[in-house]
């Protein structure tokens, strides 16, 4: 499995930060031939399930996430920590992503730390895997963080 971890300040105050890194279905604009269907109601809760689908046609795959651990920042201030868990459940990645906001003079700190494997990729290629992780969940994150 390929680790990655991605770190990032914000003026947004946690609660902002959290609103836009949780709405799923807003991933999408960021992955390129991506659609995000979250096939639980709402709202986010731990159990909550929702499937990124890739590809054209024929030639896509699901990433089927499960959300384990839901704690978000408390929108009053009270509690200025929030952390997220997933795991990955789909037939052709498997790993898990965690993000946690925190406060922060004027804003907040959001890191995104993972874990990816894509079955059938050899562990030789761990580097290649992690690096584009890295690269793909900082494109996320910086586009849900500027909208």
């Amino acid at each position: 499995m390929a680790r990655f971890v991605i770190a990032r300040t914000t003026p947004l105050s946690p609660d902002a930060a959290w609103r836009r890194l949780t709405d799923w279905a807003a991933h999408a604009a960021y992955v390129p031939l991506t659609t995000i269907t979250v096939t639980t109601p709402p709202p986010t809760r731990e159990g909550t399930t929702f499937v990124a689908r890739t590809g054209l046609g024929r030639l896509a795959f699901d990433d089927v996430m499960r959300v384990v651990r839901w704690e978000p920042p408390d929108a009053t201030g009270a509690s200025a920590a929030g952390r997220c868990r997933l795991v990955k459940q789909g037939r052709v990645v498997t790993g898990w992503a965690e993000v946690e906001v925190g406060a922060r003079d004027g804003g907040c700190r959001v890191v995104w730390r993972g874990e990816v494997h894509p079955r059938g990729v050899p562990g030789a290629f761990r580097a290649v895997v992690a690096g584009s992780a890295r690269w793909l969940y900082g494109r996320i994150l910086d586009g849900l963080l500027a909208r």
